[in-house]
């Protein structure tokens, strides 16, 4: 049995540092720079952006270009995560709430609500600057 376990240590370890870095825990201080270098217009400050997006624990972000904007919120857990989620889709207007799922999503931490739905390439490139 213990060479059993060395075998699986010695299999683990090289799996450890494989593959492409995925963040579980996004940031606002982080994602910013990011949205900024792909020329989206960036706004931080949580508390002017609404009041969904002032509750978020870890803060907020308004990126808009030029056709689109969407709001990035940051929260501590994928369960306030869900909270945020659950806020938008209450508090919409009712023109949005009508295709919320179309143009919000979440991973992890982070909540993406966008104005109109995104292109597959738009969102990529927005999913890729998440940090």
């Amino acid at each position: 049995m213990p060479a059993r376990r060395i075998a699986l240590a010695l299999l683990a370890i090289p799996l450890a540092g494989c593959g492409n870095p995925v963040h579980s825990h996004y940031s606002v201080k982080q994602t910013a720079p990011c949205l900024r270098k792909l020329g989206y217009k960036v706004s931080t400050n949580a508390e002017k952006l609404g009041p969904v997006e002032a509750s978020a624990t870890e803060g907020a972000l308004r990126a808009k270009e030029k056709g689109n904007a969407l709001v990035v919120t940051f929260s501590e857990s994928s369960s306030e995560a869900k909270n945020i989620e659950d806020a938008y889709k209450r508090f919409s207007p009712k023109p949005r709430a009508k295709h919320i799922n179309d143009v919000m999503s979440m991973q992890h931490n982070v909540v993406l609500l966008w104005t109109i739905t995104p292109p597959k390439d738009e969102l990529d490139r927005v999913t890729g600057c998440l940090r």
